[in-house]
């Protein structure tokens, strides 16, 4: 049978190549960081989710070491058959309180906790109301519970009401947001969300992965820069982005959800608990963001400069309150000559194109860090610039 298949993949691959679409992976060959090493060539790094600069964070690499002495390499075990170490119950206890929420779930991946989420709190007399560009992990959530299923348009308030009063006669209603959707880099308007939950009786879950650490005034994520700090039932995050940029993902919320989940999410229950060094940074990382601002203020400070010099420069980025910056391009094979280019240049950029993003709305992801300086910045928006001259001409 295989070589049957295999045939048929080979031609599908083909296409995809020929199409230009064919995702290449690039090998790092230095810790991460503002600037990494790409096959003996020094570049500036503009699409890693490190908006804090804390990948190779000389305290968290120290906090990590000291935590495998400690505790040891991993936990071989799941946490409802072998329990789990007083650190995992330090860090959650650590991320409650950065959020201002009641309890905490880790997972492996932030892609567990919401694949792990909305099935074993809502049923078939139930109903998600789910943003249409919300995350795969949220997306394929949502299929593994037998709620009924509503979508409504991206940070549409008008369609959401009207999903919510199609969704009235059933027994509970749960709205799903990302924070910051990551393709576009637009914050969600959560306090209208919240203004329609209230008024429906929904509650609401959001995933602050491209959030936390980035949005609000100390990074506390989108239900800080609205002022709901705590209101919110679930918030779902990682430890693989701003915080750090290790693994882990984690659920925290209201503490009879986060019991329930620790009684029924498939996740949590039959994956291994987070290793101790990954932990233990964890916990270094929450305590410094409560110590200073100064990260946060940096990367507010850059992303606004990119923005401006970029728009000056009569580029078509999209409105971002994050760290992301979508530059449009619009073609999807002109967005892969673009991040070739740009590579050439020194810089490291990726094109999205679809099914990442809907056809015909190719562009390149800028992530701006904090670890990133202005003159890092400014070679970037140059690169640009001699890229779009050489490919438009």
């Amino acid at each position: 049978m295989y070589n049957k298949f295999q045939e048929h993949l080979k031609k599908e691959l083909a296409e995809i190549e020929a199409a230009g679409l064919y995702k290449n992976e690039r090998i790092i060959e230095s810790p991460q960081g503002a600037e990494i090493l790409v096959k003996g060539k020094k570049c500036l790094n503009f699409c890693a989710n490190n908006y804090l600069g804390l990948a190779n964070n000389p305290e968290l690499i120290k906090a990590a070491k000291e935590g495998m002495d400690a505790r040891g390499f991993g936990m071989a075990s799941v946490r409802f058959i072998c329990g789990c170490q007083d650190l995992h119950k330090k860090l959650e206890q650590k991320i409650a309180e950065f959020f201002g929420t009641e309890d905490t779930i880790l997972y492996a991946a932030c892609f567990d906790a919401n694949g792990g989420v909305f099935e074993p709190l809502l049923g078939e007399e139930d109903a998600i109301i789910s943003d249409s560009l919300n995350h795969a992990s949220i997306i394929d959530g949502v299929r593994l519970c037998k709620a009924k299923r509503f979508r409504y348009a991206n940070a549409d308030m008008a369609d959401l009401e009207a999903k919510l009063i199609e969704a009235k006669d059933c027994r509970f209603r749960l709205i799903a947001t990302d924070g910051v959707f990551s393709m576009d880099g637009n914050v969600c308007p959560l306090d209208k969300i919240y203004e329609l939950a209230e008024k429906y009786d929904a509650m609401v879950m959001v995933d602050e992965s491209h959030s936390a650490g980035v949005v609000g005034k100390t990074g506390r994520g989108v239900t800080e820069r609205y002022n709901l700090k705590g209101k919110v039932e679930i918030i779902t995050g990682t430890l693989g982005k701003a915080f750090g940029g290790g693994v882990g993902g984690f659920t925290t919320g209201k503490k009879e959800i986060i019991d329930m989940l620790r009684q029924r999410s498939r996740p949590y229950l039959f994956s291994n608990s987070l290793a101790p060094g990954l932990v233990a940074a964890g916990i270094r990382m929450f305590e410094m963001m409560s110590e200073t601002n100064e990260l946060q203020d940096k990367l507010h400070a850059n992303t606004d400069y990119f923005l401006k010099r970029m728009h000056e420069e009569g580029f078509d980025c999209k409105p971002s309150e994050s760290a992301i910056c979508a530059v449009m391009i619009y073609d999807a094979a002109k967005s892969q000559q673009y991040a070739a280019k740009m590579q050439e240049e020194g810089i490291f950029v990726t094109g999205f194109y679809y099914p990442v993003v809907p056809k015909g709305e190719a562009r390149i992801r800028v992530q701006i860090s904090a670890a990133h300086e202005k003159e890092h910045l400014d070679k970037c928006i140059a690169a640009f610039v001699k890229v779009r001259k050489e490919i438009e001409g």
